[in-house]
């Protein structure tokens, strides 16, 4: 079921809370790694590389959120699959895979293939089910409302609807709902892993390409001014984060599938070296523990 990201915020705020009668003495929280996978179409395979260092090195994943591409990943992960079996469907992925063509006043690409693919990736297939806790975001293109699904009901639609870029996808109907990409509302998930109980929010956001990228189709035109007006907010997800890994992808089209292992590669360097950083976290773990 969606909740209404607004709606959601101020039923939170208007929730009463009684003071206790004495202060008891304050307990530090358990350390909880939120992990925040942005958009980027075939981009996204870079997603993998983080999750492959992390898995390489112990460093625990408490609970993830995806839009677009990141949702994707987001949920196979979530779901039990391993970075590598992630990485294998990534790197044999072609754009037919999820999508159809089809003439339609919506857009000219149905998703309805994209259920068969993440049916084949996925371990499982609805939120109560997940390995570890799972937050997909999409966006209502009639309200403009950021629209979450998480905790219970089917994973596979709301993949679909955050995957949904505007103007090449369909908009996926949900109850009246019309929902399309995720990324449109919100580019980076920081603030739900972060509401989902993370204390530390480390965001993974694809960066738009450098100047010199010249547009070449319609898709990369749509695709520029997408990232043009991210780049403009990116304060508002940025806030919420405690570590922002950005793999250097902007040498890559946003449909650069046949370069699934440059990009996995990218996602890995860029993890590499926020490693000390993620360890000083956890001082009582120690290098190890964490490699076996």
């Amino acid at each position: 079921m969606g909740i209404v990201w607004d709606r959601w915020m101020s039923t939170l705020r208007r929730r009463p809370h009684a003071a206790p009668a004495v202060m008891p003495e304050a307990v530090p929280a358990p350390m909880r790694i939120g992990l925040a996978l942005g958009g980027g179409f075939a981009r996204g395979l870079a997603h993998i590389g983080v999750l492959k260092v992390f898995e390489e090195n112990g460093i625990p994943v408490h609970c993830i959120a995806g839009v677009s591409a990141g949702a994707i990943v987001a949920s196979a992960y979530a779901s039990g699959a391993l970075p590598d079996e992630i990485a294998e469907a990534g790197a044999t992925m072609r754009f037919t895979d999820v999508a159809r063509w089809t003439l339609g006043r919506m857009g000219i690409a149905g998703s309805e293939r994209m259920e068969r693919f993440l049916r084949k990736l996925l371990k499982c297939y609805t939120f109560e089910e997940m390995r570890i806790p799972l937050g997909v975001i999409a966006t209502d293109v009639v309200t403009g409302e950021a629209i979450v699904f998480r905790d219970r009901g089917d994973v596979v639609l709301p993949i679909r609807a955050s995957c949904s870029y505007p103007g090449l996808f369909q908009p996926v109907r949900c109850g009246e709902r019309m929902l399309v990409d995720g990324a449109i509302s919100v580019e980076v998930p920081a603030l739900l892993v972060r509401l989902m109980g993370a204390t530390h929010v480390i965001s993974v956001h694809l960066p738009m390409q450098g100047d010199a990228a010249m547009p070449a189709n319609m898709f990369h035109v749509i695709n520029r001014c997408f990232q043009i007006l991210h780049s403009r907010t990116e304060i508002t997800w940025r806030q919420h984060s405690d570590m922002v890994i950005e793999p250097d992808v902007r040498g890559m089209e946003w449909d650069a599938f046949e370069s699934a292992a440059q990009l996995i590669q990218a996602g890995a360097d860029a993890a590499t070296q926020w490693l000390p950083r993620i360890r000083a976290w956890m001082p009582a773990v120690t290098p190890s523990s964490m490699s076996a």
